[in-house]
């Protein structure tokens, strides 16, 4: 299903259906935050994920604006999620509302195996989903966003050139607002002129790698694999604060409470970094960002709040401040638990199931 925070939200209270819903922050349009997902009635007045809640507002002042319930949405996914690996135990979890499935190895046709998929989530949970089947992740997920919502769209390489061409550059995963507006300045807008853009022009506007990647992700290709387990590279917590705010004891404390929300999540994952930073946002949205180095890994949070303010001492506060957030890297598993890994490497074909939005911001 598409905008999946809304579209949970309408299960749970049946009234909203085919109401302009915006779900972001609080849910109070007046306060900072923003949209993270908004439905289908809201979007036709021009609201889109990651808009300020006051434009959201002003845009479609008639919709009903909710707070984020993080943990009913998890729960929700996690549904989902285990419904699909019944399918196929090859399941890539790539956020609370997408997933992979290598089905490569299954005998049924996958156009089957997405039907059956799609009814088993509306007949166990109620929710739609649209599904893209192609060779690999990269024509995959494009083929998932091509007919929302409650669509199954299946891509081959021979339809590279007559459906993946035609569309804006910003469709290809990797390519960002910044990266959009670069192919821009150079008269590239679709991804077939990207495609016949040569690799040496690319390489000496975006560097070789990236270069390559551009030209390559162009042409449909992409030798990814479905990746049943991944590591996370750190754990982060941030606050956007209602008021901006230019008292240090009162950083200091929402620190405080930012370090002890990311020891908590490093416990439960059995994980402990050598890595504390912190973001720092000020009222004019300057960002600062400083790291420090620990001697001991850990997961405990006080020692994490002395990282964190260590950093902090290191920011001139000549302003006021709207975002804090902190970051601890550089994990390792800890000595105390032992946590099993896999993972594993197949190619052919994969299924993309998109439950969102592909503009969602992650929660």
């Amino acid at each position: 299903m598409d905008a999946f925070f809304a579209a949970v939200e309408v299960l749970r209270h049946p009234a909203l259906a085919g109401k302009p819903l915006v779900i972001g922050g609080r849910g109070d349009p007046f306060a900072r935050g923003v949209v993270s997902t908004a439905s289908y009635e809201a979007r036709r007045f021009g609201v889109h994920s990651a808009m300020p809640l006051r434009m959201a507002h002003e845009r479609c002042p008639q919709a009903v604006f909710l707070p984020v319930d993080y943990r009913e949405y998890a729960r929700v996914s996690a549904r989902i999620k285990a419904i699909l690996r019944q399918f196929s135990p090859q399941l890539e979890d790539v956020g609370i509302d997408e997933a992979y499935l290598d089905v490569s190895q299954l005998t049924d046709p996958s156009s089957r195996l997405a039907r059956a998929i799609k009814q088993r989530i509306l007949t166990e949970i109620g929710l739609t989903c649209s599904i893209g089947i192609a060779p690999n992740k990269l024509l995959a997920k494009i083929a998932s966003d091509l007919e929302k919502p409650d669509g199954v769209t299946v891509l081959t390489e021979v339809d590279v050139a007559t459906r993946i061409w035609p569309l804006p550059v910003r469709k290809l995963q990797g390519v960002g607002p910044v990266t959009e507006r670069r192919l821009e300045a150079i008269d590239i807008h679709t991804i077939g002129e990207l495609a016949a853009t040569p690799q040496a022009r690319l390489a000496a506007l975006f560097g070789p790698a990236h270069g390559r990647f551009l030209w390559r992700s162009a042409q449909g290709e992409d030798d990814r694999t479905v990746v049943t387990h991944r590591e996370p590279k750190s754990h982060s917590r941030e606050v956007t604060f209602q008021a901006d705010v230019g008292d240090r004891q009162t950083l200091l404390r929402a620190l405080a409470g930012l370090s002890e929300r990311v020891a908590e999540e490093l416990r439960a994952a059995g994980r402990s970094g050598s890595t504390v930073g912190i973001k720092l946002r000020f009222a004019d949205f300057e960002t600062r960002t400083r790291v420090r180095t620990l001697a001991v890994p850990t997961h405990a949070g006080t020692a994490i709040f002395a990282g964190a303010r260590a950093c902090l001492d290191r920011i001139d506060l000549d302003r006021k401040v709207r975002l804090l957030g902190v970051r601890v890297g550089e994990l390792r598993i800890d000595q105390t638990r032992a946590l099993e890994t896999a993972a594993h490497v197949a190619e052919g074909q994969m299924l993309t199931l998109d439950f969102g939005h592909p503009d969602d911001p992650a929660v």
